[in-house]
C-alpha cells in the first residue's frame, strides 16, 4: 500500500512538472507584448523605447526561454507566482480571492447534476426499452447537443428577463448573504450542471444495465428483496466507480471550464479573471491561473484513484 502511494506521489510530481513546462511554453506563444500591459501604446505619439527596453530587461523578457522558465518555476515552488502587470497585486492573491467563487460554482453544479443523474440513470436502466427509458434518453441526448453557454442564454432570457425570478448577472458572496448567494448561483450553476447531467445519466444507465445482469443481483431478486433495495444496495455501488471517476475529473475540469459561463453571468471567478488577463496580456496571471487549475485537476485525479481502493476491495487487494 505504501509503495503504491509512493509511486502515485512520484507520478503526481512528474505530471506537475510537465504541466508547468507546457503552461509556460503555451503562454509564451500568446500574441502581443506583455510590456503593453504596463506601458500601453498611446495615440499621442511613439513610446519611449529606452523605457520599454528597461521594462523588458527588468521583467527578464530578454532572457532565453529556459532561463525564464527556470526562474519562474523556482519562484512558484517557493510560493511566489509573481506580480500582476495590470493590478500590481501578487498573482497568488488574485487567485485566492477568486477561487472560492469558482470552486463554489463548480461544486454546486456537480452536486446538482449528480443529484438528478443518479435517479434518472437508475430508473432508465431498470425500465430499459420502455417509454420512460426512451423519454429520459431523448432528454439526455438533447442536453448533450446544447453547449452550456447556450443553456445559460436561454436561462437568462426565460427565468431572469421574462419571469423575473432571479437576477441575470452579478454575484453575492456566501459570506455577505446566504439568500443573495443562492439567488445568484442558481442560473450559472444550472447552465453548467445540465451538460454534466447528460453525461452522468448516460454513464449510470450503462453501468447499471450491465450490473443488473450479474448473478448476485439476480440472486438478491430471487430472495424476494424489494426492487429499491436491490437497485441501490446491490447494484448501484459497484456501478458507481465510473461515476466517481467522471465526477472527480469534472470538478477539476469545471474550475477551468467556467470561463464562458462566468463571463456570461458576470461572475467574478477564476475563469473571468483568466479571460481578462489574456485580453490584457497579463502573462504572469495567465500562467498562475492555468498552472493552479492544472494542479487541482491532477490532484483530484490522484484522489479519485485512492477512492477506488476504498470503494472497490478488489483494487485495494491488487494494489497491496
Amino acid at each position: 500500500m505504501l509503495k503504491t502511494l509512493g509511486l502515485r506521489f512520484i507520478r503526481l510530481l512528474a505530471t506537475m512538472f510537465a504541466v508547468s513546462f507546457l503552461t509556460f511554453f503555451m503562454t509564451s506563444l500568446l500574441p502581443g507584448d506583455p510590456v503593453d500591459a504596463i506601458y500601453p501604446p498611446t495615440a499621442g505619439g511613439p513610446r519611449d523605447e529606452v523605457l520599454v527596453e528597461k521594462i523588458r530587461e527588468d521583467l527578464g523578457l530578454n532572457d532565453p526561454f529556459l532561463v525564464r522558465y527556470t526562474n519562474w518555476i523556482t519562484d512558484v515552488v517557493q510560493g511566489d507566482f509573481g506580480v500582476s502587470y495590470t493590478t500590481d497585486q501578487p498573482v497568488l492573491d488574485e487567485i485566492t480571492s477568486r477561487l472560492p467563487v469558482t470552486a463554489e460554482l463548480a461544486v454546486v453544479a456537480v452536486f446538482m447534476s449528480v443529484f438528478l443523474a443518479i435517479p434518472l440513470g437508475i430508473v432508465s436502466a431498470y425500465k430499459q426499452g420502455r417509454a420512460i427509458d426512451n423519454t429520459i434518453s431523448a432528454f439526455v441526448q438533447f442536453l448533450l447537443s446544447v453547449p452550456s453557454f447556450v443553456v445559460g442564454i436561454f436561462l437568462i432570457w426565460g427565468i431572469a428577463l421574462q419571469a423575473g425570478l432571479l437576477p441575470a448577472t452579478g454575484w453575492v458572496r456566501l459570506t455577505d448573504s446566504l439568500t443573495g448567494n443562492i439567488e445568484t448561483i442558481i442560473l450559472p450553476a444550472s447552465a453548467l450542471a445540465l451538460s454534466q447531467l447528460a453525461v452522468f445519466t448516460r454513464l449510470v444507465r450503462a453501468d447499471m444495465i450491465s450490473t443488473l445482469q450479474e448473478n448476485y443481483v439476480l440472486s438478491a431478486r430471487a430472495k424476494g428483496l424489494t426492487d429499491g433495495y436491490v437497485l441501490f444496495r446491490h447494484a448501484f455501488r459497484p456501478s458507481s466507480l465510473s461515476l466517481i471517476t467522471v465526477v472527480g475529473l469534472n470538478i477539476g475540469a469545471l474550475l477551468g471550464g467556467t470561463v464562458v459561463v462566468e463571463q456570461l453571468f458576470a461572475v467574478p471567478g477564476l475563469g473571468r479573471k483568466l479571460l481578462e488577463s489574456i485580453n490584457n496580456r497579463d502573462i504572469l496571471v495567465v500562467q498562475g491561473i492555468v498552472l493552479f487549475i492544472s494542479a487541482v485537476y491532477v490532484v483530484i485525479n490522484t484522489l479519485v484513484d485512492l477512492i477506488y481502493m476504498v470503494v472497490d476491495p478488489r483494487i485495494r487487494i491488487k494494489s497491496a
